[in-house]
Order: structure tokens, then sequence, then C-alpha cells
């Protein structure tokens, strides 16, 4: 189904964000092990060349979707997360229903019922495809917006509860920890783990853990006045 994501949380504010300058950049999706029922956003949909509501995305539809050389990666990561039921992240290409190829990341957490069972993952698909100057300096623009109007502190949050499958209480507590260890006001501190974070994902297709770890560790060391 095409799920109606339109009351979002605050943690995904960013798809708005983002979709306010091109809606197909970036949208949300939830997996459910039972039945393997998937549902995508509007923006997901129309990634894969769909209009909303006029396909039930499927496993064998979402594989179908992927780049020949990335489909046996995908389709193991896939057992991976009906196995062990843990996040996930993945670069790759699909081809949409106009044989277009678009650069995807897609990250993906826990999904949880109203126990705390573990009943699928839901995350985010975002469009790495380069772009030309004006649609880059649109995305830029909203994504400058997004910072500076909406809580950077959140977006810190979000990024350490994905990379380090935490709750939310556990990635402020982790934030507000190395800003008392540092001296250091936790803004600034949440700002520069976001942009660092940000660069190290384009820098490298898969960072290792221990990359994040050393910027959560070592950030403090490289935050200037002007960052306040």
């Amino acid at each position: 189904m095409i799920a109606d994501f339109s009351e979002v949380k605050d943690d995904d504010a960013v798809v708005r964000a983002l979709a306010a300058g091109s809606p197909q950049r970036m949208g949300t999706f939830r997996f459910y092990f039972d039945g393997q029922r998937w549902e995508w956003c509007e923006q997901v949909a129309r990634l894969h060349g769909y209009e909303p509501g006029t396909v039930t995305p499927t496993t064998e539809l979402v594989l179908a979707h992927k780049h020949p050389d990335d489909r046996r990666q995908i389709a193991a990561t896939l057992d991976d997360i009906r196995r062990d039921h843990g996040p996930f992240s993945t670069r790759h290409r699909i081809i949409d229903v106009q044989g277009n190829v678009h650069h995807v990341v897609v990250i993906g957490n826990q999904l949880v019922d109203a126990v705390g069972e573990v009943v699928g993952t839901e995350g985010f698909y975002i469009d790495v495809t380069p772009t030309d100057d004006v649609v880059q300096d649109a995305l830029t623009a909203e994504v400058e917006k997004f910072s500076k109007n909406r809580a950077i502190i959140e977006r810190a949050k979000g990024m350490l509860m994905v990379i380090y499958g935490i709750d939310e209480t556990t990635a402020f507590a982790l934030l507000r920890w190395r800003s008392q260890e540092n001296n250091v006001r936790l803004r600034p501190l949440a700002r520069r783990i976001v942009a660092e974070f940000l660069a190290l994902s384009r820098r490298e297709v898969h960072p290792l853990r221990s990359a994040y770890d050393d910027i959560v560790l070592t950030v403090h060391l490289r935050i200037v006045s002007r960052d306040g």
C-alpha cells in the first residue's frame, strides 16, 4: 500500500524540508515482517516511477527495481533484516518505471509495536543521484532553512539512534554527556556532529562504525566560537 505519512514525527521533518525543494529526493518506508508487507510514502512511490496509489509494493517489486548489479546485495540485506531484526544502511541503485537510474541511500531502524516488540523496519530513501546546479542550490537552501528553523539537537539524536541502534532517551543522554564532559554547549555540539556525520557519509560508501565513534569522541576539539 502507499502510506500516508503526512503526520510524521519531528525527527522526520527533514523529509518535508527536502520535499519542498524536490518531491522525489527523499521519503519514508515501512516493512512489516508479518506478511512481508511494505508501505511507501508518496515520494518513494514517485522515486520508483509510480503515481501514489497506483501500485502495491511487495518484496518482489522492491527487488525488481534494484539495479541488476546490486540486486543480490539487497536481497541478502533483506534476509539479514528478517533474521536479525536489526537496523541497516545501504547505498545502491534503483531503476524506475521509465528506465532512469537513481543512486539511493536507504537507512532503516527497528519498527516496534505498542509493547516494544520488533515487528519490522522503517526508515528513509534518499536520492543522491547527481543533480543540476539549480536543483542542487534549491536543496542546499532547504537544508539550511531546516537547520536554522528546526531543532538541530533532534537531528543529531536521530542520527545517533540510527547509527548506534539506541532509543531517543539514550541518544540525548549521549549528547548531554559529551557536552558536560568537555564543557561545550549542547547545540553547537549537536550541529558539529550532524555536519561531520554527513561529511563522512559523502566520503565513504559504507563508513565503519569506528569512524562514527571517532567523531563522537573527538568532535568537541573542532568546535570554534562561531559554531555557537
